[in-house]
């Protein structure tokens, strides 16, 4: 079961996927605008955003890049759920860090297994390690199997 966030301004479509999203054992809520998104976010981290590109006031876009600015939300799976149908849109959306691009209206099996599909990437994963921690991991700077506070340097 994944917690599922998702940022939709026309609330059919929002609730339509919830509904498909819960049918199927995850937890799911959705939000109407891109500031929303944010606070729910800080409030309860989800494992999966779906983002609509057309917001009103700030897009899709510009939170998906401030997602992936931020050391604590660098990492959060989101995928692109619109309607805009442009090429160029959708190479935005993926330039800008997001996981897939699924456009609306919506296929309730495909919503599902792209879901799963992103899910699956991260499993083995922990849910989220600090941008700080990551960085020295990759690095060799931090041993695997120690904990944060024996590091190396």
């Amino acid at each position: 079961m994944a917690r599922i966030l998702i940022a939709d301004d026309d609330e059919l479509i929002a609730e339509l996927a919830a509904e498909v999203l819960i049918d199927v054992g995850h937890a799911c809520g959705w939000v109407t605008t891109a500031e929303e998104a944010w606070e729910v976010a800080h409030k309860r981290r989800p494992d999966i955003l779906l983002l609509d590109q057309g917001l009103p006031g700030m897009s899709g876009v510009t939170l998906l890049r401030k997602f992936r600015g931020s050391p604590q939300f660098y990492d959060l799976p989101i995928i692109m759920f619109t309607a805009m149908r442009g090429a160029d849109d959708e190479a935005q959306a993926i330039y800008a860090g997001a996981q897939d691009y699924i456009r609306k209206p919506f296929d309730p099996h495909a919503l599902v297994s792209r879901i799963s599909r992103v899910l699956a990437k991260r499993s083995g994963r922990p849910r989220h390690t600090d941008l700080k921690t990551t960085v020295l991991r990759e690095a060799g700077l931090l041993r695997e199997r120690e904990s944060d506070a024996r590091r190396i340097i």
